[in-house]
């Protein structure tokens, strides 16, 4: 079986449980080393896109979070937030069948805070300045 009817099968698993029918596989030296679907609705969880479920599939069989050796195949173009986990991941192929037309229309209105007590303000900018 080819990589897009693998994941026109996974879709009918997304369409069942009426999610947006995404489907995600990570492979390894040309072999299939995880599979995901979205399951938002299915599980209740905002997290729960197909990409992020797979990667913690394809890290956990691989005992690592670095998948730089691994190709990813999706049917939308990811996110932002699935980009995001797919860099943390290191992953470096992306291959997808759809674009992504829809723009996230969520606002969100950040403040900074501005007590600067000491933990938050000394002892986590010395953390975040002795790592990078």
């Amino acid at each position: 079986m080819n990589i897009c009817e693998f994941l026109k099968k996974l879709n009918n698993k997304t369409l069942k449980n009426e999610d947006v029918p995404v489907s995600c596989v990570i492979v390894k030296n040309n072999k299939i080393i995880s599979k995901s679907y979205n399951q938002r609705v299915k599980k209740n969880n905002p997290l729960a896109h197909a990409e992020i479920l797979a990667i913690q599939k394809a890290s956990k069989k691989l005992n690592t979070y670095n998948l730089s050796d691994c190709e990813l195949y999706v049917t939308l173009k990811p996110c932002k937030m699935c980009e995001e986990v797919i860099k943390s991941a290191k992953i470096q192929k992306v291959y997808y069948f759809l674009d992504q037309n829809k723009v996230a229309n969520n606002k969100i209105n950040y403040k900074k805070l501005e007590d600067q007590n000491e933990y938050f303000y000394k002892e986590l900018t010395e953390f975040f300045k002795d790592k990078r």
